[in-house]
């Protein structure tokens, strides 16, 4: 199966979208923990009405935004969606920037146990008193290997990394070694082929992330995430109000920032991101890397050589 990998910004949904108008046969499976949720549109950069319309998108509009969903989950449910699209005699393609999820597709899930609620739950109470930085700072000194690849603010992977350590008196990065040695993992049953988006040029990313942020202002984001707000049941520490340029909406419209550092903190908050997600690219084997600036026709021409061959 194709799957098309890249950082935010990176021209990854261009170039599935260009495919899907090559090969009509052709259904898309989003690998993007935000676009998940619903009424989240215009900060995910979720593919238009018209564009669903034209071409099937499958993980998209799943969750409310006060639900939670798992790397497991998508797993099973990318994998279903995949199984139908073929029932259909049609081609399904992942594409996406959400690297754990593209991991616990092609590697398999890790066989960690699940800590009692009790733990959780006191966790979650000392992220409230404290914030979740104060706990990665907390994670960095027990699991630095662990805490090095998680935003400061991923409130989701910080708790399950502290519930782990407090429930079996050792680090994820440990239980995940040792599980990966006695071979526990189960990968997806079918080879992936794996096209990264990888840019070279820095800042010509840069440059894109900040424009497309400011067309996203220009397109309502606000006032998407003011909607939000208005709903009563949404707070801060939930996975989807985390999402990079929702939480610091969330921050300005409670009046914690204003209008410029709001600005200037999203934009810099999606080239971090940018920045573990290339780095998580570099960790994997077996990618055909392009460079989206130079190279572009090059990723156009093996996803259209991919499909024919399968």
């Amino acid at each position: 199966m194709l799957c098309i990998l890249g950082p935010t910004a990176s021209g990854k949904s261009s170039l599935v979208m260009w495919l899907a108008t090559q090969r009509r046969d052709v259904e898309i499976i989003s690998l993007d923990s935000a676009q998940i949720y619903q009424a989240m549109d215009i900060g995910t950069a979720k593919p238009s009405l018209q564009e669903r319309a034209e071409v099937p998108h499958h993980l998209i509009d799943i969750l409310d935004p006060a639900e939670s969903y798992s790397a497991a989950r998508f797993v099973t449910d990318a994998t279903k969606a995949a199984q139908e699209i073929r029932a259909r005699g049609k081609v399904p393609v992942i594409a996406g920037g959400t690297m754990l999820y593209f991991k616990a597709l092609a590697d398999g899930l890790d066989a960690l146990p699940s800590a009692p609620a009790e733990i959780r739950e006191a966790i979650r109470s000392r992220a409230q008193a404290d914030g979740w930085p104060q706990l990665h700072q907390e994670l960095a000194r027990l699991d630095p290997q662990t805490a090095g690849r998680l935003d400061p603010n991923d409130a989701q992977r910080i708790s399950r990394a502290l519930e782990l350590h407090a429930f079996t008196g050792r680090t994820m990065s440990a239980l995940i070694a040792e599980s990966t040695a006695q071979q526990q993992r189960q990968p997806m049953a079918e080879p992936l082929t794996v096209i990264a988006l990888q840019p070279e040029d820095r800042a010509w990313l840069h440059q894109r992330i900040a424009e497309r942020f400011h067309a996203m202002l220009r397109q309502g984001f606000l006032e998407e995430v003011r909607s939000l707000r208005q709903r009563g049941d949404l707070h801060p520490s939930l996975p989807s109000m985390r999402c990079v340029g929702y939480r610091q909406a969330w921050d300005h419209l409670g009046g914690l920032i204003d209008h410029d550092a709001f600005v200037e903190r999203a934009i810099a908050a999606t080239r971090q991101l940018a920045k573990r997600q290339i780095t998580w690219l570099r960790s994997f084997g077996n990618l055909i890397r392009i460079d989206p600036k130079t190279s572009m026709q090059t990723a156009r021409d093996v996803c259209i050589e991919t499909i024919s061959e399968h």
